[in-house]
C-alpha cells in the first residue's frame, strides 16, 4: 500500500496533473510521472493491455518485489531482473532450485529478499498449473475484468483506490491456487500495470487510449 500512497499522493491532494517539467511544456499527465524513467513508463506501458504470459509473470514478480519499496526503485532494477530471471520464462523459473535461489540472493542488481525471490519461483510454478487448466495465464487473469479494460474516470473527486472488488476477488483466487505476494493492493497495482484497468486521470493525454501512440512533443 505504501507505493500506492506514494504514487497517488499528489492526486489526492488535488494536484493531479503535470503541465511542465523544468522549463519545457509537457502534455498533461498523471502527477506521479515525474522523473524521465517514470514518464517513459507512464507514456508507453502503464495501462496498456498485456496478453503475453511471460510479460504478465514479469509484472506479477515485479509488483511483488516492489512491496515496501518505490515503483521507481523496481523500474531501475528491471533489466537486472530480466537477466537474473531468464527473461521471465515461467518454465525456467519454475525449475529453480536452492542453488539458484542462493545465487539470486547474492545478486546486487535485484531486491535480495529471500521471501520475494522464493515467491517468484512459487508463482511461476502456480502459473504453469493455471496454464494447464485455462490454456493461458492471460485467459485466466483477464476474466476478473470480463476480458476487457475497465476505463475509470479518475480525478480529485474520484481518486484511485488501493484495492477494488475485482482485485479482492483476484487476490483471493490467486492465493487459493498457490500464489504468494498477491494481496489485493498488489493485485490492483498489477491490474493497472497490465491494462486490465485504465486509471489515468481523465485530463491525462493517455486516458482511454489503450495502446500507446507516439509521445506528444515536449516543444
Amino acid at each position: 500500500m505504501s507505493r500506492i500512497r506514494s504514487r497517488w499522493s499528489s492526486l489526492r491532494d488535488g494536484n493531479f496533473l503535470m503541465k511542465r517539467v523544468g522549463e519545457k511544456k509537457q502534455p498533461r499527465r498523471c502527477a506521479w510521472a515525474r522523473s524521465a524513467l517514470m514518464i517513459r513508463y507512464h507514456d508507453e506501458e502503464w495501462g496498456v493491455p498485456v496478453h503475453d504470459d511471460d510479460k504478465l509473470l514479469e509484472f506479477l514478480i515485479l509488483e511483488g518485489a516492489q512491496a515496501g519499496l518505490s515503483w521507481e526503485t523496481i523500474l531501475n532494477k528491471r533489466e537486472n531482473y530480466r537477466a537474473a530471471f531468464d527473461g521471465f520464462d515461467a518454465r525456467r523459473i519454475a525449475g529453480y532450485d536452492y542453488r539458484k535461489i542462493a545465487q539470486l540472493l547474492r545478486n546486487p542488481g535485484i531486491v535480495r529478499n529471500r521471501l520475494k525471490i522464493a515467491s517468484a519461483v512459487k508463482n511461476a510454478r502456480a502459473l504453469l498449473r493455471v496454464q494447464e487448466e485455462f490454456g493461458s495465464f492471460d485467459k485466466y487473469v483477464w476474466q476478473f475484468v470480463n476480458g476487457r479494460t475497465k476505463v475509470n474516470q479518475r480525478n480529485a473527486r474520484n481518486p484511485v483506490p488501493a484495492r477494488t472488488a475485482e482485485s479482492d476477488a483476484m487476490s483471493k483466487d490467486l492465493k487459493k491456487r498457490g500464489f504468494s505476494f498477491v494481496g489485493s493492493t498488489i493485485c490492483y497495482a498489477f491490474m493497472q500495470a497490465v491494462g486490465m484497468v485504465d486509471d489515468h486521470v481523465v485530463e491525462c493525454f493517455r486516458h482511454g487510449k489503450g495502446r500507446p501512440r507516439r509521445r506528444p512533443s515536449s516543444r
